[in-house]
């Protein structure tokens, strides 16, 4: 087709009766996602990786379809042939596309995985101005569909999401405060997750200065806190105690306060100069006490179960026994046991327990509260609260990477297709966080999904007429944008109609 200035006046004679309009691809996620593949520069940078056209038009494509149409790689190829019109936006076609090259340009991506992160991460400091002063740390894990008999990485593990049937893998992720990836390591799904952080923290700095880490309890563990204090890195952790203290000559300042919750902290240094963060959440504490109230009704249910057996023809008697189902139910129910004194009363003659009663103690009652760790000593309780709940960005992108991008589950059986596939997610995170970014720049703070799914009503048609002299017309073009499309092309400052305008006569 030629290509046609818009702006010219093009009058003919057709029979308007003949008009018809095919190839109705989406436009509208597409020109958002290229501009930003663009931005970071990641089809320059696999060019001089060695990428040759069709490849780097690939690999564009299943990092766009892992955005807009998150799947599988079979249906990747087959949403980039007969879906969109990200091959009009790149003026080449998909048609020719193989799938065999959609999984090959899924391995040469992983193959330089290194070099792309590396690329990204400068090129991101560049565009948005980061700072990397803190580093946020954490795992996630996604299941597999299939025995994941192939891939060594593959074990039964505690599921992030309940799927304990399934074999696992895990992405460890490394982010920093404004929510860009730095560094992501694919490891095997029953790792252990405390013993990951200094094999992936010292890959990453770019500044003789060194960040502060920001990490939950179950990477905190005191060998942790130990390296990271042995190697000069100052720390955010969430204390593995289960009980804490609350020291009671503390007073509370409050450090956040929305319609949900009211956050109160204080702080403490200890003997050894670390800074202690005793943290009261009034919703972390409605909540615990629902869940304390149903375990401990659910624990004196079973105690009656118990006592009643007593007086039952074939219920267990025997007082050895009776302490053995107790000791059981408090290991069950140790949440709320510690709470409870049971007594059990004997009958010597018969060695039978004729008698069990319990009462509640009285404890100080610590819920809704926790604990952070700290060696920033000279910052005070709201500064550090408020860098800890920038946690809580990592946490939002494993939910994005979950459920908008594809990341679970895995299809592949073979470990390094397997590995390509979560980079792929981790690749479409980038752009992902881009876009967003610039989006709440613009007061624009929708999820991805609200997003996709309003630019996906905009397309590009081609429209056919004949002419009075018997030849047929085609016409592609975009469609007219709706206001839903052109407040999130304003603020990203792309055309409101993507793709040229191109004419056929035939």
């Amino acid at each position: 087709m030629a290509i046609e200035d818009q702006s010219k006046a093009d009058y003919q004679t057709v029979d308007v009766n003949s008009l018809e309009s095919e190839q109705i691809r989406s436009v509208g996620g597409e020109s958002v996602v290229l501009a930003a593949i663009q931005e970071l520069e990641l089809d320059r940078k696999l060019e001089a990786l060695g990428f040759n056209r069709p490849n780097i038009e690939a690999a564009i494509g299943v990092i766009t379809a892992r955005l807009l149409a998150p799947t599988s790689e079979r249906a990747t190829h087959l949403w980039l042939q007969s879906e969109t019109s990200l091959d009009d936006l790149m003026d080449t076609s998909f048609e020719p596309l193989s799938q065999d090259r959609v999984y090959k340009v899924s391995d040469m991506l992983l193959s330089n995985k290194e070099a792309i992160e590396t690329h990204l991460q400068n090129r991101e400091r560049h565009l948005f101005n980061l700072e990397e002063k803190i580093l946020l740390y954490d795992l996630t894990n996604t299941f597999f569909e299939g025995s994941g008999k192939y891939n060594k990485k593959a074990h039964f593990g505690v599921s992030k999401e309940k799927r304990s049937d399934c074999p696992l893998i895990t992405l460890a992720l490394l982010m920093d405060a404004d929510g860009f990836p730095k560094k992501s390591k694919i490891l095997e799904g029953n790792v252990s997750e405390p013993g990951t952080l200094e094999k992936i923290v010292p890959t990453i700095f770019t500044t003789a200065k060194k960040p502060i880490i920001v990490m939950d309890a179950g990477i905190g563990t005191k060998k942790n806190i130990k390296w990271m204090s042995d190697n000069e890195y100052y720390y955010i952790v969430v204390s593995r105690k289960r009980n804490p203290e609350i020291p009671a000559d503390r007073s509370m300042t409050k450090v956040r306060e929305n319609d949900q919750r009211v956050i109160r902290a204080a702080v403490r240094i200890d003997t050894a100069g670390e800074m202690e963060i005793f943290c009261h959440s009034t919703a972390k504490e409605i909540k615990e006490q629902g869940i304390k109230n149903r375990f401990e009704k659910r624990f004196e249910e079973k105690l009656k179960e118990v006592r009643t057996a007593l007086s039952k023809k074939h219920g267990t008697k025997k007082y050895d026994k009776v302490l053995e189902k107790i000791g059981r139910l408090k290991e069950r129910y140790s949440r709320v046991a510690r709470r409870y004194e049971i007594s059990v009363e004997k009958d010597d003659k018969s060695a039978n327990a004729i008698s069990i009663d319990w009462r509640m103690r009285q404890l100080d009652d610590t819920s809704g509260y926790y604990v952070l760790r700290s060696n920033l000593t000279n910052s005070n309780e709201k500064e550090v609260f408020d860098i800890f709940t920038m946690l809580l960005d990592l946490e939002d992108a494993f939910r994005s990477m979950k459920s908008e991008l594809g990341f679970r589950p895995v299809y592949h059986q073979i470990e390094y297709r397997c590995d390509g596939h979560l980079f792929i997610t981790v690749l479409a995170y980038h752009v992902l966080h881009s876009i967003r970014l610039k989006l709440k720049n613009y007061g624009i703070t929708h999820s991805w999904s609200t997003i996709r799914s309003r630019l996906a009503t905009h397309y590009r048609v081609t429209t056919s007429m004949k002419r009075s002299d018997g030849k047929m017309i085609y016409i592609r073009k975009t469609a007219r944008p709706e206001e839903c499309h052109t407040i999130i092309y304003d603020a990203l400052g792309l055309p409101h109609r993507p793709g040229k305008i191109s004419k056929a006569l035939l």
